[in-house]
């Protein structure tokens, strides 16, 4: 049974605790691991088979959600920790890994504070994860600082450009005003805004886009029929705006961006290796 939409009581975030609680719920909401399993899957295998995981080898998923990079690496021989603010998703992760017969430990922790020394890994992955981290310098030091000399780095953000571009910026013209540090997510889908964030930090970047469509629905509709009572961000907006009796107006707006523009997303992947010196 699909949840229904919560109404948030959120009217403005003004400190990183409070933003990071009500991000906390949000990914909490809806059915994310059905958002991944039927949107977002062949990322996570396109972007481990880019990286090249090696038998053995120590790799993080970062904002790892239900284990859609995670999972792949562990299948390509990794020991694997996935990390995330939102444990919840643990739960259907932990059973997709397990269905793929392997074993991927799991850990509640901020992109923003991972929880782990300096030069833990030999990869660093995150697909559509970091992103959401509000500080994004802070986030990237992170990836930085746990990545071993040598060590890769593979990231997937939605672009500006892209669909999701235009869906998010609907979502955000919608929500309360984020405070002055938390960052716009899509940024990280800009080859400048990221080859900015990692400056000095001993990762050499090169970039690509890539598109993905998942299950493709037959209307734009019915796209956000689907996004509304399944995933997060959208479940909540729809509850709030419900209260308001404005949710129709905006799910017009969403479903005229599908029909426009099609339903595959287009997104960066970045992918980086850290000096040995």
């Amino acid at each position: 049974m699909r949840a229904r939409p919560a109404v948030s009581s959120v009217t403005g975030m003004t400190t990183l605790d409070e933003l990071k609680a009500h991000a906390r719920a949000t990914w909490a909401a809806g059915d994310f691991a059905t958002i991944a399993r039927t949107q977002l899957w062949p990322v996570g295998e396109r972007l481990v088979k880019r990286i090249g995981i090696g038998r053995g080898e120590d790799v993080l998923d970062v904002a790892c959600g239900t284990g859609n990079a995670a999972i792949r690496a562990a299948q390509a021989g990794g020991r694997v920790v996935g990390v995330d603010l939102t444990p919840e998703l643990f739960v259907p992760g932990a059973k997709a890994a397990a269905e793929a017969g392997v074993t991927v430990e799991w850990i509640e922790g901020d992109a923003e504070a991972l929880p782990f020394d300096d030069a833990r890994f030999d990869v660093v992955l995150s697909t559509f994860g970091c992103m959401f981290a509000p500080r994004h310098r802070v986030a990237a030091a992170e990836l930085a600082r746990v990545l071993r000399p040598g060590g890769r780095l593979g990231v997937c953000s939605w672009t500006p450009e892209g669909i999701q571009g235009d869906f998010f910026r609907t979502l955000g013209a919608h929500m309360p005003p984020m405070p002055d540090f938390a960052k716009p997510p899509l940024l990280w889908g800009t080859e400048a805004h990221v080859r900015d964030l990692f400056a000095g930090t001993g990762v050499h970047l090169e970039f690509e886009r890539e598109t993905v469509l998942g299950e493709e629905f037959p209307s734009g509709r019915a796209a956000v029929e689907f996004a509304s009572t399944t995933f997060g961000p959208v479940l909540m907006l729809r509850g709030r705006l419900e209260a308001q009796g404005t949710w129709e107006t905006v799910r017009d707006e969403l479903a005229a961006i599908y029909d426009r523009r099609g339903q595959a997303g287009e997104y960066l992947v970045t992918v980086g290796r850290r000096s040995v010196r």
